[in-house]
């Protein structure tokens, strides 16, 4: 029988690793052999599929910004002899995709040439974004709606997809293979509902080729081999899904998965650390509501983008922001890679990586890989709590990228009256999880609806009225804070 690629258990690896950090070099890997590893946990991925690694290497950190004593090439292929099966890249990321372009020759992993490892593709997650909301070229400008890409002649956001593809599979130059594909392509970094508008363009609006129309509907295009928005016109199938990404703005991300009648978004990339909740939350409100609609969930700025080590609450712009360390004492990355894995709903992190090295100890890459083993109910509600202060207390403003300051529960939203029945959306949650609803009528409790995530607008809470009065509903979390809304 041919040896096992992964001869150490997962059940005797996270016996050792777990204990603490150096116990890890008690494991004789042999200059960090990634064979002597053992087969990397995964999860089902949504309904999308397919079972993802709970690590998924991030495209950013020395993979775009890339010091001069690191190759980022050798990154991705570490990645790649761990087991990682989920990549992360982008429009806005310099010279990570072509990055990956170098290090996918080396693995034969380009459509087309002699050696295509077509068995290996299938096997891996590769997923790009754009930040151009519109799907044509001639877009207006509209007020609080960002377009932006690296790419010198990108004009709309299907020119950043094939952008992506010549740029990780091709020449570089605008020119692909036949048979390249990307997993997934994410609206990049949401900002607000204004972008939400553009976006929808063209699928809540009847659609005019020959006008203007959102991303989304010429994206599907690209997914489906359609060529409704006249973008497509050689019926190319060069997507597989469709999602987005943000980091600042809950209400707007829940608004976004809510329009979506269309069966369009299938993935979410969020912000989610252990400082989470110094800000207004993802983990209760926009996440809940992804996993409720089988997203495919993955979790980023586990470290706030190394804000909580060497750097000050601030975007990274050079390899000097780039962090090289393996945690800190007051705060190891151990368990911030724990508490993001184990916030429900969440199925993978991406996570930048500034070094690897021989020595396990000192290897981001393989640290974090170790961290990663977790089950998503392997940290108690307490040991949440306990890195939530220690986060809290080493590095409490490290959440710059969240925008909206953190709030009491809302009052229930969009409060009316529908044809005897009285209508609302969800409540926005603070801290604690929402329980339930209350309805009064004269002052007096008259019913309950319990709270469960809101996948779509069209589909609000309601309850029967049966007779007039003065009429209220209130938000109720799980902590028993409570939010009334008295309807006039």
């Amino acid at each position: 029988m041919a040896p096992s690629k992964y001869p150490v258990t997962r059940r005797d690896f996270i016996k050792v690793s777990a204990t603490t950090t150096a116990a890890v070099s008690a494991i004789s890997f042999g200059g960090c052999n990634t064979e002597k590893l053992p087969e990397p946990m995964k999860r089902p991925f949504g309904k999308l599929g397919f079972n993802v690694t709970t690590l998924g290497l991030g495209g950013q950190a020395s993979i775009q910004w890339t010091p001069d004593d690191v190759d980022p090439v050798a990154i991705i292929l570490k990645a790649f002899s761990l087991g990682i099966n989920y990549f992360d890249t982008s429009n806005l990321y310099q010279e990570s995709q072509l990055n990956f372009n170098k290090a996918f020759k080396k693995l034969n992993l380009i459509p087309g040439e002699e050696a295509y490892d077509e068995n290996l593709r299938k096997s891996i997650w590769l997923t790009s974004k754009t930040a151009m909301r519109w799907g044509k070229p001639g877009w207006p400008e509209r007020d609080g709606v960002r377009n932006w890409s690296q790419g010198e002649n990108v004009k709309c956001a299907v020119d950043d997809v094939k952008r992506t593809l010549t740029q990780v599979f091709g020449d570089g130059k605008g020119n692909y293979p036949e048979g390249a594909y990307l997993d997934m392509v994410l609206c990049h970094t949401l900002h607000n509902t204004e972008e939400v508008d553009v976006l929808y363009l063209g699928l809540e609006t009847p659609l005019d080729p020959d006008s203007n129309f959102g991303a989304l509907v010429a994206l599907r295009d690209l997914r489906d081999g359609t060529n409704l928005t006249g973008m497509n016109p050689k019926n190319e199938k060069l997507i597989r899904h469709i999602g987005f990404s943000g980091h600042a703005n809950p209400p707007a991300m829940m608004e976004m998965i809510q329009r979506d009648e269309f069966g369009i978004l299938d993935g979410m990339l969020v912000a989610i650390n252990a400082n989470d909740k110094t800000k207004m939350n993802m983990q209760h409100n926009v996440i809940p509501v992804a996993a409720a609609k089988g997203m495919g969930i993955i979790g980023m700025k586990v470290f706030a983008d190394a804000a909580m080590y060497h750097k000050e609450p601030r975007w990274s712009q050079t390899p000097d922001d780039v962090f090289r360390k393996v945690g800190s004492p007051e705060l190891p990355s151990k368990p911030l890679i724990e508490y993001s894995l184990t916030t429900p709903g969440v199925h993978t992190l991406i996570i930048g990586i500034g070094q690897i090295d021989d020595d396990p100890v000192k290897c981001q890459l393989v640290q974090n890989f170790y961290a990663a083993q977790i089950e998503t109910d392997g940290m108690s509600a307490d040991e949440r709590k306990r890195i939530e202060q220690q986060a809290n207390k080493v590095k409490p403003e490290s959440n710059y990228f969240q925008a909206l300051d953190k709030k009491q529960l809302s009052t229930p939203q969009n409060v009316r009256q529908q044809n005897g029945k009285l209508v609302w959306d969800t409540s926005i949650a603070a801290d604690e999880p929402i329980s339930h609803y209350e309805i009064f009528q004269d002052k007096k409790l008259i019913g309950k609806v319990e709270h469960h995530p809101q996948i779509l607008k069209s589909k609000p809470f309601s309850f029967d009225l049966k007779t007039n009065g003065k009429i209220s509903v209130a938000a109720v979390d799980k902590a028993g804070n409570r939010a009334d809304f008295e309807i006039v």
